[in-house]
């Protein structure tokens, strides 16, 4: 179950805003999806300078009428694919912090959290292959599993600079914004906490959580073999860059993948 987790957590963190799409494929030679799997690195958890290796898995597969995509660190499903307006329901994971070294480590742990909500798209410009397109998403969660009881909403926007049959390049940046019970579960140090840990109480507020960018690029072998890198981060801002856990890890918190795909 575990493995299970961390291979889901994985495939959004480490791919955000992805530009994996199956409409890479010629219009001679039409795709249903596209499958990749690999290896990536992640912050330990949010805030952390230490990193992780976990199993890396991203993809876009046609069912019918709507698309399930991986995006960013959420597993969403498009209800109207092929349109330059998309939108639909989105469900993710978050890291849990359990095994923390130092100070941060006599925090209390949090356990892996189940965020659900959706999203909506929209995409402007692109030739027959998307070449040129920008992407605009705006994503809006809540944590159902009673973790860190908070909303977390991102704004994302990438540009399709290269998109053909056999390699393509994309370019995005993104903004997010966390709600008080986010930024307090993950950022805050009550008395308590304070006085195991020796780190001093903070009690952070609602507000922008960070900033980032990244690229992405794909070549593909052949019609059906290619392989996929992800390089990014994100940078953290406002209340929870003042953390004592972020002073304790990193602000920064890069992310990168590399996985063989199959086009099919």
């Amino acid at each position: 179950m575990r493995l299970l987790v961390s291979t889901l957590l994985v495939c959004g963190t480490a791919l955000s805003a992805t530009g994996v799409h199956a409409q890479e494929a010629s219009p001679d030679t039409p795709s249903r999806g596209i499958v990749a799997v690999g290896a990536g690195i992640v912050p330990e958890y949010d805030g952390a300078s230490d990193m992780r290796v976990l199993p890396f898995v991203t993809g876009e597969i046609r069912l019918g009428i709507v698309s399930l995509e991986m995006r960013g660190q959420r597993l969403r499903l498009d209800l109207n694919p092929g349109s330059r307006l998309s939108f639909g329901p989105a469900i993710g994971l978050r890291l849990p912090r359990d095994d923390a070294d130092g100070s941060v480590g006599l925090l209390p742990e949090i356990d892996t959290a189940i965020e659900a909500g959706g999203f909506v798209g929209y995409r402007i410009g692109g030739d027959r292959f998307g070449q040129g397109s920008v992407q605009m998403d705006l994503t809006v969660v809540h944590d159902v599993s009673d973790t860190h009881k908070g909303l977390i909403a991102t704004a994302t926007a990438s540009y399709a600079a290269i998109r053909n049959p056999v390699f393509s390049l994309s370019l995005d940046a993104q903004a997010g914004w966390a709600n008080a019970d986010y930024a307090r579960t993950y950022f805050g140090i009550d008395e308590a906490a304070a006085a195991a840990s020796g780190l001093p109480a903070y009690r952070p507020g609602a507000g922008f959580r960070d900033v980032g960018a990244g690229v992405t690029a794909s070549y593909w072998f052949n019609r059906r073999l290619g392989v996929v890198a992800r390089a990014g981060a994100s940078y953290l801002i406002g209340d929870l860059a003042d953390s004592p856990v972020t002073q304790e890890g990193s602000r920064w918190q890069p992310a990168a993948g590399l996985a063989l795909a199959y086009r099919f």
